[in-house]
């Protein structure tokens, strides 16, 4: 676990350099960050300023912002800012409600409000502890509001499940989340090693957790600039996302294929699951060999590709 930063000044995912400027001795603490501090880990007043680009979920932003206003020095200023359409039009009043004064503005489809540290708050630890990892009984796992599928198993990840290839030798599993497909492919005996990646160092705290074999590990990096990914692999398996902040972004999936093809060996395989409307075959196409629909059900494809 990080230590505490020594920083005065803190921030939380990008926020929009023409809406706030960071100070550039800011630390960052989102944990969509691999190598960032953690927000829930910073002593108490131990911080001057902190800037939060707020996430869209309800639970996991009053967390957000409820940490960062416990870090902050009374006195402190906190800058808080996000889409309206994702939790900017709420986010007034949840600050209010944790008892502070806000002055609220609004710019290019953002609300941004700013706060003074009160000395006396009102529900932060209520706040934090809804937003903490827990063991949901539904699903069997540790799991926490913000992670990919929280709250529930993702179908996609499911149906790969069901589908995945004979898989032999060392592979790894891109956007791992909090270890959904690892059972899975650990019930295969030729399986000698798997690495489960993910740019969410939540969602590696909870698979960590959720899998507990000597032939996996779980590491926070995001794969599409990753340079500790293992090379060579016989194969990788991944649920590529395809949402950025709400909004569909096809590059991401681009982005994981492109990585997949850089890390496994010749003749290695890559299994994925997508939603049937992406275009991945074109993009594997001029990158792999060989490949086929291994099975398309429910509005997904399963797709595996021969390097």
């Amino acid at each position: 676990m990080s230590e505490p930063t020594t920083s005065e000044y803190g921030v939380y995912g990008e926020p929009d350099p023409e809406l706030v400027t960071v100070n550039p001795l800011a630390v960052q603490f989102s944990p969509l960050h691999p190598g960032g501090q953690r927000l829930e880990g910073q002593g108490e007043a131990s911080l001057r300023e902190m800037i939060i680009h707020c996430p869209p979920g309800t639970i996991e932003r009053r967390a957000a912002l409820a940490m960062s206003l416990r870090a902050l020095q009374a006195g402190g200023e906190l800058l808080a800012l996000a889409p309206k359409l994702l939790g900017g039009n709420r986010l007034q009043d949840e600050l209010e409600a944790f008892g502070c004064a806000v002055e609220g503005q609004s710019r290019r489809h953002h609300k941004i409000c700013r706060v003074i540290r009160p000395g006396v708050l009102s529900g932060i630890d209520a706040a934090i502890q809804a937003g903490a990892m827990v063991f949901r009984e539904n699903v069997q796992l540790w799991t926490q509001p913000g992670v990919f599928s929280w709250d529930k198993v993702d179908r996609g990840s499911q149906i790969l499940a069901a589908n995945l290839p004979r898989l032999a030798g060392t592979g790894a599993d891109f956007g791992c989340g909090i270890g959904v497909l690892e059972p899975a492919i650990l019930a295969q005996d030729s399986v000698r090693h798997v690495t489960g990646y993910d740019i969410d160092r939540r969602a590696i705290d909870c698979a960590i957790r959720n899998v507990v074999d000597p032939r996996v590990r779980f590491e926070n990096v995001d794969v599409r600039v990753g340079k500790s990914l293992q090379a060579n692999l016989d194969f990788i398996v991944t649920n590529p996302p395809f949402h950025e902040t709400g909004f569909e972004k096809q590059g991401l999936g681009k982005a994981f294929l492109a990585a997949a093809h850089r890390q496994l060996r010749k003749g290695g395989t890559l299994c994925l699951v997508a939603n049937r409307h992406l275009p991945y075959e074109a993009i594997i196409k001029p990158l792999f060999r060989e490949f086929e629909i291994r099975a398309q059900l429910e509005g997904f494809k399963v797709l595996e590709a021969r390097k």
